[in-house]
């Protein structure tokens, strides 16, 4: 059985009845946890394992544990600082922060595959104009090539722990003021305009090695007439043919309100999957993610698959024996320094 083109969400912090049967539906292709889903480790990792040993090759288990206000996972985890502080951190420091930057990329990802998730959706590789509360401080910078920079620091970080990353949201949330999950921002701008700014972060972090990017749910009407994340243009033209990206591309939630432009739940997926993308997500909807798993049954794509292979978690780690890592002891020194002073009053 291979890789199906949806990833959905669960109910709680175990899995039900019927959540066991979807996840051996044939277009089944991974889980996203939430916050609902998690009580502590323990009960974590054991979902996880149970979601893992579902089928062969395992449904993909992912999470957002950007930091800051975007973090799932919090008590029993290391809380990490918000994208914007890293940011504030090279203004101050220059390049010299990028040890402390790789340092929290790693933590983050060893702690979540300690309990056997593969992977976070995360960098955040908007830019931080300060639009819009949507971004706000999940951006890491307000210049391209600083995002970029700091965004590769993070996922060499990353990559040591055994786990890819996702940039999104491509091209760029970060010239609008609106949210997505409420409505459908536009973007007046033109391609190169886009080209010059808010892609540069994208095309770096594709030549740097970056695994995955999730397009936005945003319409810039003098590139093309449809969403990013349903675009032919952004998605083949732009994305795979002019800037070679070879990797997954994972479509936005698609119960998101600025989604509703792709028409039903099935007529959704279809357009996304058509554009572009290699796996849809439909989250806190499990009637719409029904819909999208029964229209979807016998949708096969060999080369989506053999790019989704790239994103199981490629190391394992005791949450015990972790904590005893010289490199985890100095990851948590880095962020208690931001948890006693964000104002970055640091002798680092």
């Amino acid at each position: 059985m291979s890789h199906g083109p949806v990833l959905f969400d669960l109910v709680g912090p175990e899995l039900l009845p019927e959540e066991r049967e979807r996840l051996l539906h044939p277009a089944a292709g991974g889980v996203i946890l939430f916050a609902r889903n998690y009580r502590d480790p323990a009960q974590l990792q054991a979902l996880v394992a149970a979601i893992h040993a579902a089928r062969r090759p395992s449904l993909l288990v992912a999470v957002d544990q950007e930091g800051g206000r975007v973090q799932r996972f919090q008590e029993g985890f290391t809380r990490l600082p918000p994208a914007a502080w890293f940011g504030q951190l090279y203004d101050r420091r220059g390049k010299e922060c990028f040890p402390q930057v790789e340092a929290v990329g790693w933590l983050m990802a060893a702690e979540l595959r300690a309990v056997g998730i593969d992977f976070s959706f995360a960098p955040v590789l908007d830019l931080g104009r300060g639009l819009g509360s949507v971004i706000g401080d999940r951006a890491l910078h307000r210049k391209p090539m600083v995002v970029a920079e700091l965004a590769h620091a993070w996922m060499c970080g990353v990559h040591a722990a055994g786990m890819a990353v996702v940039g999104k949201h491509f091209p760029g949330h970060g010239g609008v003021a609106e949210d997505s999950h409420l409505e459908l921002p536009q973007d007046p701008r033109h391609l190169e305009d886009l080209l010059m700014e808010d892609l540069l972060p994208f095309q770096r972090m594709i030549d740097y090695g970056m695994e995955a990017i999730m397009p936005a749910h945003l319409i810039y009407p003098h590139c093309a007439p449809e969403p990013a994340g349903f675009s032919p243009f952004w998605l083949q033209q732009i994305l795979r043919q002019r800037m070679g990206f070879a990797g997954v591309i994972f479509s936005d939630d698609l119960s998101m309100a600025a989604a509703a432009e792709g028409g039903s739940y099935p007529q959704r997926a279809r357009a996304a999957l058509a554009a572009g993308c290699d796996m849809v997500l439909v989250c806190n909807n499990p009637e719409g993610a029904a819909q999208v798993l029964h229209e979807l049954v016998d949708y096969v794509d060999p080369v989506a698959h053999t790019r989704l292979v790239r994103m199981h978690g490629r190391k394992t780690y005791g949450r015990h024996a972790l904590r005893q890592e010289s490199r985890w002891q100095q990851a948590v020194r880095v962020i208690a320094r931001y948890a006693q002073n964000p104002a970055l009053d640091l002798d680092l």
